[in-house]
Order: structure tokens, then C-alpha cells, then sequence
């Protein structure tokens, strides 16, 4: 809780972070439609904050066109899972292997 007594804001990361900004799409759409209409955001695809432009994840996914929210959604979610990975483990689990038990 916050000093407020407010619940803090759950952070979006991922597809989670990309489909809050799709409300405005006409499905089908081609990626260079969706970022036109998202205004192509940095999104974070990992809690730490690493991010990527939706231009970009849009281009990995090697798709000319998406039938719908859900579609895009299942094409994004390889996309950012791999960055992820590949991302390494981040400097708290440095920090926390590095420290003595």
C-alpha cells in the first residue's frame, strides 16, 4: 500500500502493456496501421523497465497483417518472451548470487 492507503499501480509489461493501447484499431490491421494509431511506444517487456518499440516488435514477428487483437496479441508474445530471455537474469539476481548465504 501506498502512504495514501491506495493499492499501487500494477506495472504492464509485454502484450499486457501493448494491448493498452490498441482500443482504437480497425481490425484487420498491418503493423505499419497499428503503429500509426498506437503512436509506436517503448514497451516494457520485463519488470526491471527494459523495453522495445512496438515498430520493432511488430517487424520481428514477420507478419504482413493481423485479423484481430488476439491475433496480434499471440504474434507479440514469442516476441517479447525472447527478449526476455535474452535479457539475461538483471543485477538484482547478480547481487543476490554474488552475496554469501
Amino acid at each position: 500500500m501506498t502512504d495514501d492507503g491506495e493499492e499501487p499501480d500494477a506495472v504492464a509489461f509485454g502484450i499486457a502493456a501493448v494491448d493498452e493501447h490498441l482500443e482504437s484499431i480497425d481490425w484487420p490491421a498491418t503493423p505499419s496501421e497499428i503503429t500509426a494509431a498506437t503512436g509506436d511506444p517503448e514497451v516494457p517487456y520485463e519488470a526491471s523497465g527494459r523495453t522495445l518499440a512496438l515498430s520493432e516488435a511488430l517487424d520481428e514477428t514477420g507478419r504482413a497483417e493481423f485479423e484481430s487483437r488476439r491475433d496480434l496479441l499471440d504474434a507479440l508474445h514469442p516476441v517479447f518472451e525472447e527478449h526476455r530471455q535474452s535479457a539475461g537474469p538483471g543485477i538484482l539476481s547478480w547481487l543476490r548470487n554474488a552475496l554469501p548465504v
